[in-house]
């Protein structure tokens, strides 16, 4: 089932997600659904708040981004294959390299940003099995993941930005936040609003 995705302004995209036990009930319900919703949205990556639930999960799929042409063949192939399920993530390190990138977000549509982040980072996190696993993610899956992950701390991409740039946006943002906006997936605003 495709789900609404919250749009800016909702406060769940400002809270810091909760935990997830083994125990957690419909998580395989709320994982298929999740899945449809980020492909029906044109997404590579969503976290369960964007879907208005608390919790500390996202999904990735970077094999959509996988086309775009101004990556690079080795860019493009580490995408092919990066489809993940992240539960409970913890970064533990990250890289001093940074780069910069023009980044958005199904929550803020039609809004772009140069965000810098680290190029490469060390994450623990479990699968949808509640495996644990630590592993080390660079280049453009790393920069999904941690977009991604910036969403279970109550964290958006437009936080990032210059103030310049924040001042620029606040009357587009706004906008978004009433619901005065026209996207081709199904979303949620603040004034319980849906549109598609």
């Amino acid at each position: 089932m495709i789900l609404p995705i919250v749009a800016y302004g909702d406060p769940i995209l400002k809270q810091r997600a909760k935990e997830i036990s083994s125990s957690s009930k419909d998580l395989e319900i709320l994982l298929k659904n999740m899945w449809e919703t980020m492909y029906a949205a044109n997404g590579v990556g969503l976290a369960a708040p964007q879907v208005g639930k608390s919790l500390r999960l996202f999904i990735v799929d970077g094999s959509p981004f996988s086309v775009e042409a101004s990556l690079t063949e080795d860019e493009k192939n580490e995408l092919k294959g990066f489809k993940k399920v992240f539960i409970n993530p913890k970064i533990l390190q990250k890289s001093d390299d940074l780069e910069n990138f023009n980044e958005g977000c199904l929550s803020i549509p039609d809004v772009r940003g140069d965000v810098t982040r680290p190029t490469t980072i060390k994450i623990k996190y479990q699968n949808q099995y509640f495996k644990e696993i630590t592993e080390h993610i660079s280049g453009f899956p790393s920069r999904i993941v941690q977009h991604e992950y910036d969403h279970l701390e109550g964290i958006l991409f437009t936080d990032k930005l210059s103030a310049l740039k924040k001042k620029l946006l606040k009357n587009k943002l706004l906008k978004i936040s009433r619901g005065n906006i026209n996207v081709d997936y199904l979303m949620k605003f603040d004034n319980n609003r849906y549109t598609k």
